[in-house]
């Protein structure tokens, strides 16, 4: 039997430690191997996420992935996000949090295992119903993409400062 993984454990201890300081809990996203997120948001196939309770709905973090609900520019848009592909979880006001490394081996097997989901969900003739701005985005990189941001957008980024992680070994 194969050992579960504690990232998921300390994600749910961070979220909750955020949450009982009364801190926003984020999470950092790297945009592949299965991630499903709005990608007009997504910066150098990064995507930073508020998921506190009062950002999602209906927000689950298992061993496997996390999902919500959540608004993007007024549109309510599902997330999905595979534990493989969260680099840091943090309270957004002082920055305390954990930081993750990637394991590429593992972000492969997850858009693997979400492909073969989707192929035996759907027949081959239907083809799987997409939702608009969201992505599955393979972790294969086919070059650097580029994502034009609206005005609001670029203004919002100048005024809003990165947030800085503690790395604890």
């Amino acid at each position: 039997m194969q050992e579960t993984s504690t990232k998921p454990y300390f994600m749910r201890a961070i979220y909750e430690w955020c949450t009982d300081n009364g801190y926003t809990p984020y999470m950092a996203v790297k945009v592949q191997g299965g991630a499903r997120v709005p990608m007009e948001f997504v910066r150098n196939g990064e995507i930073v996420l508020n998921i506190s309770f009062g950002a999602t709905s209906g927000l689950k973090m298992d061993n496997e992935a996390v999902t919500f609900k959540a608004r993007f520019g007024g549109v309510s848009r599902e997330i999905y996000v595979p534990v493989a592909n969260v680099m840091a979880i943090y309270a957004s006001e002082n920055g305390q949090g954990m930081a993750f490394e990637l394991d590429f081996a593992e972000l492969e097997e997850s858009q693997e295992a979400m492909l073969s989901a989707e192929e035996n969900e759907a027949p081959e003739s239907e083809a799987p119903p997409r939702k608009l701005g969201l992505a599955a985005v393979s972790s294969k990189p086919d070059g650097e993409e580029k994502v034009d941001l609206s005005t609001e957008q670029k203004k919002s980024e100048k005024k809003s400062e990165k947030p800085s992680l503690k790395i604890i070994k």
